[in-house]
């Protein structure tokens, strides 16, 4: 914070800004560099905090996100005799009663938590239908300590808001509530159980998607026993190939898993990095024999929703880029919710406009042979379009987009020729196609347009008379009342070709359903076509006589 106020606010103002602006880019990076070694001395939630910014290309310039990346969920594990203390005091036994086996060494600590192989006990393996599990069990004090550092961030957030540099481009508060509610149910394992359970309901319609079953038995807020399903790391292609599997096919079959999930059943993992994602070799008799293999996710604590009005805001978006139609997609991002208080929509629609006319007319389709130093060009200057406006991603979108970028990461190192736009075309044809609706759907939603375009037009006329009457609009011109006699001339047949255009296509629309409707409406659009040709006929010939005069 010392360092933004004294480069980005002090300096300028006594006009030291370009030596502010010399060492900029490496004084970001040394600055993500000391937080990411702070972050692991620290704990707590501090290594979230980077992962979370690490994403967050609409808040930060891409040289620290990039060094906040590498930042690693692992820390030196709790001793055993705490994790002891804390899973006995949960479960009210002892682990030697509560499991048959249980082992002390940790299978992997992160910063909330630490998880350790396991062993059932007969009569609870027997009702389960499997022995060995994976106790995951929280850190001792880590509510706590969450809770001092949320407060903190808060804190901090209030501080930043009241800098005009940083409130005019992030909303600080409200990017702390996200991080808030992401950690908060990350620490809540019943809610963690919770979301396997629906996932696994969504996953049991296909063969190839698969989640650990929960052993509720032995589960509490902070303590998790689950199936354990270890198998091949969905990325160590070595060990797919020696098992028989074809990683390209392994990325094309996840890659599609993500998007249904994204797209179709709107529940998604929102953390589907390689240590969660493993290739199960399937056992001959299950659903998944005939295809060889499946796909199984772990750790459900950070899951995604996506509401009906982010799916519309999301369908907009696809059609505004498939049209290269900037204000189309400016006006999706504000359905999305993505654009704060004083966002510059002209500007971005012009720098939007810049962006797209880099290629062409191209479709989707087209998109898949676009060379990946052109889209990566791209991206780079689409993020600094975003960075440069007030512009913030809400929680869902940020982790569809984290997602993606983790799909499209692992997939590539599945497949280095793996094209992603192979597997987006399809959905993004799907969300147009509901949009579309069918031809009828799409003629009347134009039908309806033209209608509310009609009625509005008398209205916005009589302001705009008004407002002349009223001396509010400041007119150079000796002319003023011939140009505003022609102009209400001009809109009455103008209102009246629309309202003519508006009963041919409604009446095309019902003749399909009710020939009668259908007859009547195109009758009533001759005595619209024949007002809107005489006045059209008038206007000209006025205009004529005052080119005259």
């Amino acid at each position: 914070m010392v360092m933004a106020w004294w480069f980005e606010m002090t300096l300028p103002r006594i006009g030291l800004g370009h030596l502010a602006a010399r060492g900029r880019v490496e004084r970001w990076r040394s600055t993500a560099r000391r937080f990411r070694t702070l972050a692991v001395e620290l704990g707590g939630l501090m290594i979230k905090v980077g992962q979370f910014l690490s994403s967050r290309m609409d808040v930060l310039p891409p040289e620290i996100t990039r060094e906040l990346e590498g930042l690693q969920d692992e820390v030196a594990p709790v001793p055993f005799d705490q994790i002891r203390d804390l899973a006995e005091a949960q479960l009210g036994m002892a682990l030697t009663d509560a499991f048959a086996s249980f082992e002390s060494r940790p299978l992997a600590a992160a910063s909330l938590g630490q998880a350790h192989s396991a062993t059932l006990t007969p009569e609870i393996a027997a009702e389960n239908g499997f022995a060995e599990v994976v106790v995951k069990v929280q850190r001792p004090s880590i509510a706590d300590i969450v809770e001092v550092d949320l407060r903190a961030l808060r804190r901090i957030a209030g501080w930043l808001s009241r800098v005009q540099f940083v409130s005019r481009r992030v909303d600080m508060p409200a990017l702390v509530e996200e991080f808030a509610h992401v950690s908060l149910e990350e620490i809540d394992y019943l809610h963690e159980a919770a979301n396997a359970e629906a996932f696994a309901v969504d996953a049991a319609e296909s063969a190839r998607v698969h989640a650990p079953q929960i052993v509720w038995e032995q589960t509490t807020p902070q303590v998790l026993t689950l199936e354990d399903v270890t198998a091949i790391k969905a990325n160590d292609v070595a060990a797919l190939r020696r098992a028989g599997i074809d990683p390209h096919e392994v990325a094309t079959t996840f890659a599609h898993t993500m998007f249904d999930q994204l797209f179709r059943t709107g529940f998604f993992h929102a953390d589907p990095h390689p240590g969660n994602i493993f290739v199960t070799p399937a056992h001959p008799g299950t659903a998944s024999a005939g295809a060889g293999w499946h796909l199984t996710f772990i750790d459900f604590g950070m899951m995604g929703h996506v509401p009906e009005n982010l799916r519309a805001g999301l369908r907009e978006l696809f059609i505004a880029v498939a049209m290269r139609d900037s204000r189309r997609l400016v006006a999706s991002v504000g359905l999305i919710g993505v654009l704060l208080d004083g966002a510059d929509t002209e500007e971005l629609e012009r720098s939007l406009t810049g962006l797209f006319a880099r290629f062409g007319g191209m479709g989707f389709a087209q998109l898949r042979d676009v060379d990946e130093k052109e889209l990566r060009a791209f991206s780079t200057d689409f993020e600094s379009v975003v960075r440069d406006l007030p512009v913030q991603l809400p929680e869902n979108l940020f982790l569809i987009i984290r997602s993606l970028s983790m799909v499209s990461g692992l997939c590539s190192s599945l497949n280095p020729s793996f094209n992603i736009w192979e597997v987006v075309e399809p959905y993004a044809s799907e969300l147009i196609e509901e949009e579309k609706g069918g031809a009828a759907g799409t003629v009347a939603k134009e039908a309806i347009n033209l209608v509310r375009l009609t009625l509005g037009l008398p209205g916005r006329l009589d302001g705009l008379v008004q407002r002349l009457e009223n001396g509010e609009l400041s007119v150079a011109t000796p002319k003023l009342d011939r140009r505003v006699a022609g102009l209400e001339l001009l809109a009455r047949g103008v209102i009246s070709a629309v309202l003519f255009t508006g009963f041919v296509i409604g009446g095309a629309v019902l003749l399909s359903m009710t020939t009668l409707g259908g007859v009547l409406l195109l009758i009533a659009s001759a005595p619209a076509l024949i007002h809107s040709l005489v006045t059209l006929l008038r206007h000209r010939t006025l205009s004529r006589r005052h080119r005259r005069r």
